[in-house]
C-alpha cells in the first residue's frame, strides 16, 4: 500500500470520527434543552457525565490528525484539510461544553417553579443544531454554498436571542423575586447564541479547506 493510499484511508477515518463527534454534540444540545423543559434532571446529569466522551473523541481526532501529518510531507490541500479539522473539533468541543453548561443550570433551578414558556429557546436550539449539522456536512461534502450561508442563518439565532432578552427584561420588571432564575435563562439563551457562532466558525474553516481562504466576517 502506498503512503498516499494510506493517507487517504486515514483521512476517511478522521472524517467519520468528525461526523460521530458532530452527532454527539447535536444530541447533547438537543437533550440539554429537552431536560430543561421537561425538568428531567436525570437527563441533565447524564449530559454532564457524557461530556467527557466528547472531550475524549476530540483528543483522539487530534492525535490522528497529527499522526497523519507525520506520514508524509503534506501538500497544501492536505495541510488545509487537517488544519481545518483541528479547528472544527475545537468548536465542536466547545458546543459540547455549552450543553453541559445548560444542564448544570437546569440542576440549579431544579427546585424552582418554571416561570416562562420556552418557545424561543426551543427555536434557538433547533436553528443552532441544524447549523452545526450542516456546517460539518458541508466539509464532508465540500459544499461551499452551505458553508458560506451559515453566517446569514446565524442572524435568525441572533434575532431569537434578542426576543428572549426582551421577554426576560419584561419578567424582571414584573417579578423581581425570581430574578435569579430569569438571569439563568438568559445565560442559557446566550449559550445557544454561541452555538450558532461556533457553527459559523466551522463554516469558515470549511471555506479555508476548500478555497485556501479563511473569512473573518
Amino acid at each position: 500500500m502506498s503512503i498516499r493510499t494510506k493517507y487517504e484511508e486515514e483521512l476517511i477515518k478522521i472524517k467519520n470520527q468528525l461526523l460521530i463527534m458532530c452527532g454527539m454534540v447535536e444530541s447533547a444540545i438537543e437533550k440539554s434543552i429537552k431536560a430543561l423543559i421537561t425538568r428531567d434532571f436525570d437527563l441533565s446529569k447524564l449530559i454532564i457525565e457524557n461530556d467527557k466522551n466528547i472531550d475524549n473523541l476530540e483528543r483522539i481526532i487530534e492525535q490522528d490528525c497529527l499522526k497523519i501529518l507525520l506520514m508524509q510531507h503534506p501538500v497544501a490541500t492536505d495541510f488545509r484539510d487537517i488544519s481545518a479539522i483541528l479547528k472544527m473539533i475545537t468548536d465542536l468541543e466547545r458546543i459540547g461544553d455549552h450543553a453541559q453548561d445548560i444542564s448544570e443550570i437546569s440542576l440549579q433551578i431544579a427546585s424552582d417553579e418554571p416561570i416562562k414558556k420556552f418557545d424561543n429557546l426551543q427555536l434557538m436550539a433547533i436553528s443552532a443544531i441544524a447549523m452545526v449539522k450542516d456546517s460539518v456536512h458541508s466539509y464532508i461534502n465540500r459544499d461551499l454554498d452551505t458553508a458560506t450561508s451559515l453566517d446569514k442563518r446565524d442572524d435568525k439565532v441572533d434575532l431569537l436571542f434578542e426576543k428572549v432578552k426582551d421577554e426576560i427584561i419584561i419578567m424582571i420588571k414584573n417579578d423581581c423575586e425570581k430574578i435569579n432564575q430569569v438571569l439563568l435563562l438568559l445565560l442559557i439563551a446566550k449559550y445557544l447564541e454561541r452555538v450558532g457562532d461556533h457553527a459559523v466558525n466551522i463554516g469558515e474553516w470549511v471555506e479555508y479547506a476548500i478555497k485556501g481562504d479563511h473569512s473573518n466576517s
